[in-house]
């Protein structure tokens, strides 16, 4: 069974036991989540959309926070004696998928 979860701004497709990298959760490692914005549902017979969706949730555990490898950026002007050289380190959370819970359906 697979899901469809929304979280940071972006969806993820997760399975149990799958970990993955989110934006950053104000939640401790260690701590669990819960993510009740759940897209779709599938499994081997089909998909799950809409509102036979709602009490679906995602559990996932904390596993750690860190700061991904830096990006970096550089603005260049020909012939303007202009350059301008940027980086950027994003947050992260890593969770692992504990389980998925269909709710009610109907």
């Amino acid at each position: 069974m697979y899901a469809v979860i929304v979280t940071g701004g972006k969806q993820y497709r997760v399975m149990a036991g799958e970990t993955l990298r989110v934006e950053k959760l104000e939640i401790e490692a260690g701590n669990e989540v819960t993510f009740d914005n759940v897209l779709m549902l599938g499994d081997g017979e089909g998909v799950t959309l809409g509102d036979a969706l709602k009490g679906a949730t995602v559990a996932a555990t904390v596993k750690a926070h860190g700061r991904a490898d830096k990006i970096r950026i550089i603005k260049f002007r020909r012939r303007k004696h202009h350059m301008k050289r940027m980086g950027h380190r994003q947050h992260y959370t890593e969770i692992e998928i504990t389980g998925i819970n269909a709710g009610d359906k109907k």
